[in-house]
């Protein structure tokens, strides 16, 4: 097993394959599998239901089979397909048991395939991961598809949407299944290679870069800053953290918001290493971020003004008083709190992926719960969970008594407000 992550009590629960109907091989359409309460209803009432199994065990099958088909639309619908299941679903037996099979089907989509086909085959390296866990068989998945990854990963005349989606897929893959922390050191290398060519030049000015190409490094960028959260040196924090602030002034916003939730995480992990820490630039950082937070520059988007304004609040927190502003996940019965950069960015990651089905992968994949130390997953029976259910009509009006309230303190302050001018 991998050093990082361990995997706790008995995986025959994963062998519980949840059926769905034929009008569900979509995203959209399978977006309500991620409610658990949901699908644990529908185990319930459907537990006798054989043939409706079977049919969900033959559609996933030939998903598996058409990922070798000779069209590439098929092939891609039938990598969408199987991403749909997994990050909906918990099939761990079910893919056990066909995992070289389906590990084949990605490396072979990942050599031959085009643009989109290699990034829903990078997303579905990732989400097997997810559900095998970190231990011998998710070692074997990721043994094959390494090298590939770092292939396409290094290749500039590689197509760049395949690029980013590695750059992506091969930090979480690295963060579940890489079982040599050597390894791991070598993987955030690669991507040092990549986002470092986004600094600012000592004289202020930045690189030329393509927005896709941007777009490239700030996936390089998070995908280092997840592998840092597992194998943190204070020889790395002294090396980047004096460079990174040089990211800050790239032109796309993603970028200057990954850079400086990155700055944050780096300050994080070098006062849990040393409460004494102390920044040699720290005056000059706090006077960029808190620029960075108040921004107003006319030729920037109001959106990504907001977005950015938002986010660097929170990280001039962090770096002037060690601060973080805490989130309350709640999913069933049960609520995880983050409540550091660290926790944050392995959350984001996994979500990534999983999207709405991040709350169902909470509750139910052993894997998940151990990395976020949820311990087993609990079982609540189907009455505690239709006693926890509100309706549709109860919870529609508890909407419009809330959106009521809202709009009648909005007006109060509105019409308080007086005209003050240029502030």
């Amino acid at each position: 097993k991998g050093p990082f992550f361990k995997k706790s009590g008995d995986r025959g629960q994963h062998g519980n394959v949840h059926p769905f109907s034929d009008e569900d091989a979509s995203i959209e359409t399978l977006s309500h599998c991620s409610s658990f309460s949901d699908t644990a209803s529908v185990a319930d009432e459907e537990a006798g239901d054989d043939t409706a199994q079977e049919d969900f065990q033959y559609k996933l099958k030939g998903f598996i089979d058409s990922t070798v088909d000779k069209s590439a639309k098929t092939r891609q619908g039938a990598l969408d397909g199987l991403k749909t299941a997994m990050a909906t679903r918990i099939l761990y037996e079910f893919i056990s048991e066909r995992r070289m099979t389906i590990t084949d089907s990605i490396e072979r989509c990942l050599k031959k395939g085009k643009g989109e086909e290699q990034r829903a085959a990078a997303s579905l390296a990732c989400l097997l991961c997810i559900q095998l866990g970190s231990g011998i068989e998710s070692e074997e998945v990721f043994k094959t598809l390494k090298p590939i990854f770092k292939n396409i990963l290094a290749d500039g005349s590689a197509n760049i949407q395949a690029r980013q989606a590695v750059a992506t897929g091969l930090g979480l893959c690295t963060l579940v299944a890489e079982d040599d922390i050597l390894d791991v050191h070598a993987t955030m290398e690669c991507f040092e290679n990549l986002f470092t060519r986004s600094y600012a030049r000592m004289d202020g000015t930045c690189p030329l870069i393509s927005p896709q190409t941007s777009q490239l490094h700030t996936n390089a960028l998070l995908s280092w800053a997840l592998l840092l959260t597992i194998c943190t040196s204070h020889i790395c924090v002294c090396e980047h953290l004096p460079k990174l602030p040089r990211l800050l002034e790239s032109e796309d916003v993603n970028m200057r918001i990954a850079a400086g939730e990155t700055i944050a995480l780096l300050f994080e992990l070098a006062r849990d290493m040393d409460s004494e820490f102390e920044f040699d630039a720290w005056e000059q950082l706090c006077d960029k971020l808190n620029a960075l937070a108040t921004d107003c520059n006319k030729h920037r988007a109001k959106t990504d003004k907001r977005k950015q304004r938002s986010v660097f609040r929170d990280v001039l927190k962090a770096v002037e008083e060690g601060d973080f502003q805490c989130e309350t996940i709640r999913f069933g019965t049960e609520r995880m709190i983050i409540d550091s950069w660290v926790r944050k960015r392995t959350y984001d990651a996994f979500r990534e992926f999983v999207g709405s089905g991040m709350n169902y992968h909470l509750q139910a994949n052993e894997f998940i719960r151990d990395v976020f130390e949820l311990g087993p997953p609990m079982l609540v029976d189907s009455a505690t969970m239709k006693a926890m259910k509100i309706s549709r009509f109860e919870r529609h009006l508890h909407n419009s008594a809330a959106f009521k309230a809202r709009t009648k303190a909005r007006s109060k302050f509105r019409d308080k407000r007086v005209d003050v001018g240029e502030f």
